[in-house]
């Protein structure tokens, strides 16, 4: 089900300024009833500016009116052609908190010693989050800091066991193809 843009804002809107009830304010914005009664009663979203959903066409007033006079309607997004036709939006990277990342060169470390073959630098990069010039700085020695200490990337909660055996059946399976084109030859 799609939803509209900022839904807690558009529920903020709704309740200002429709007679819709909370039952079909929260299945249009994808909330639990409890928590679009909150808003109403200013215990949720405290301060929170209202998003207008007819000026941002997300609905229409006629929309709205159906739905105030039958409270078993449902409010219905405005569909539009160039929203739908867009590809699905990629994976962002993800965020390592500060906490975290003074232990990323440890576990670059770690994926290094465990698997000095399999992975390459961008895969290392990519599953610790860092970049590929400090996995190569690190598997070169020239890295800043001296590292001595090595950690589990799954431990530290930089990647998950999953990703990384991922990583490894993408290389063995590079590593594999390349030999049979090798024997072909």
């Amino acid at each position: 089900m799609k939803l509209p843009l900022m839904p807690k804002a558009t529920a903020v809107w709704l309740i200002e300024n429709t007679t819709l009830s909370f039952t079909q304010i929260s299945e249009f914005c994808g909330l639990h009833e409890l928590e679009v009664q909150g808003i109403a009663d200013g215990d949720v979203a405290i301060g929170m500016q209202g998003y207008d959903p007819i000026d941002n066409n997300q609905l229409t007033r006629d929309e709205i009116k159906r739905c105030e006079q039958d409270n078993n309607a449902r409010l219905e997004l405005i569909s539009s052609e160039i929203i739908e036709s867009l590809p699905p939006r990629k994976k962002d990277t993800k965020y390592t908190p500060i906490s975290l990342r003074q232990e990323k060169p440890h576990a670059i470390l770690w994926l290094i010693k465990r698997y000095p073959v399999e992975l390459t630098d961008s895969q290392i990069a990519k599953l610790t989050g860092s970049t590929k010039n400090t996995v190569v700085a690190i598997r070169n020695g020239t890295y800043r800091e001296a590292i001595f200490e090595s950690k589990s990337p799954m431990d530290i909660g930089l990647c998950t066991f999953k990703e990384l055996e991922k990583s490894l059946n993408r290389s063995k399976k590079k590593i594999n193809n390349d030999e049979e084109a090798k024997a072909k030859n």
